[in-house]
């Protein structure tokens, strides 16, 4: 194996020759990341998305509450996504809390974004009457956006890469070694954007799935929790946790993934007893 990754090498394809970085503009007293745009696009297209979604009959909040819901993910993700990292990737940055607001180095965590997503519904449902886990549901069809844009960020990072390989596509990362390596950014990209959306979207357009409250929100947790746990296995460990993985057979995304598709399944098996009427915001008769 090794001989064959050494040969692949040879000609391999290599990121520097892509013609893509991390810079999407500089103006010299002014910069402008790829991964700044991301999340950028991520929400922008998402907030696009969620409004097409609640305007369908039987939606569970009106276009104000999905003003504020863009606030509070925002705020969510962020907060969320920079501690979730910050405990589970790299705890030594706690002895110097500080730089636990240096967003600019780099270190978001998905699952602590989405856990920080989730509160944030969870306070707006709260405060408005509504139902959270409705509003789970159509959020759940926006994230793939994100996803999808955040990994081409990591990409063309350069960072994220994956194990030593010797398939065709293989690539050679600057920060990677000599050898050719999965672009396993782009897997995820592929899996949990690309793909996840589809599915959401044709349960979301194509079944009555919005009306059992929980199975949307499960399908995503357990679409995202396998495409992440089976990508991982392509995937190099972070430089710091490479000795957790050793001890414990599993990369950190994939203890952290387990708990979603967990909890995916329970939420989809138990969808249809949740089953509700609903009145729609468009039309006379009601939606069942």
């Amino acid at each position: 194996m090794i001989l064959d990754i050494a040969a692949a090498a040879s000609g391999a394809i290599r990121f520097d020759d892509l013609g893509v970085g991390p810079v999407a503009l500089d103006l010299g007293f002014f910069t402008l990341k790829w991964y700044s745009l991301a999340y950028l696009a991520g929400i922008l297209i998402g907030y696009w998305y969620l409004l097409k979604l609640i305007a369908q009959p039987g939606s569970p909040m009106g276009r104000r509450h999905a003003d504020d819901m863009i606030f509070y993910a925002t705020l969510g993700i962020i907060i969320g996504g920079r501690l979730a990292y910050v405990i589970f990737y790299q705890p030594e940055i706690l002895a110097h809390p500080l730089d636990i607001f240096k967003l600019w180095n780099g270190g978001m965590s998905f699952h602590g974004g989405a856990a920080g997503v989730s509160l944030g519904i969870l306070y707006m449902a709260r405060k408005e009457k509504l139902s959270w886990l409705r509003i789970h549901d159509y959020v759940a069809c926006c994230v793939p956006f994100g996803l999808f844009f955040g990994r081409l960020a990591n990409f063309v990072n350069g960072e994220l890469w994956g194990k030593e390989t010797d398939v065709p596509w293989g690539i050679i990362f600057p920060t990677g070694g000599p050898y050719p390596r999965h672009p396993s950014q782009l897997y995820e990209a592929a899996l949990e954007g690309l793909v996840l959306f589809a599915i959401l979207a044709f349960a979301f357009w194509r079944t009555r799935a919005r009306y059992q409250p929980g199975k949307l929100v499960g399908i995503f947790l357990l679409g995202y929790g396998i495409f992440r746990f089976g990508v991982e296995y392509v995937r190099e460990a972070d430089a710091q946790l490479m000795e957790f993985a050793a001890r414990t057979g599993l990369h950190m995304g994939q203890w952290l993934c387990l708990p979603m598709i967990l909890g995916g399944l329970y939420l989809i098996v138990t969808s249809k007893g949740r089953r509700a009427r609903v009145e729609p915001i468009a039309g006379n008769a009601s939606v069942s």
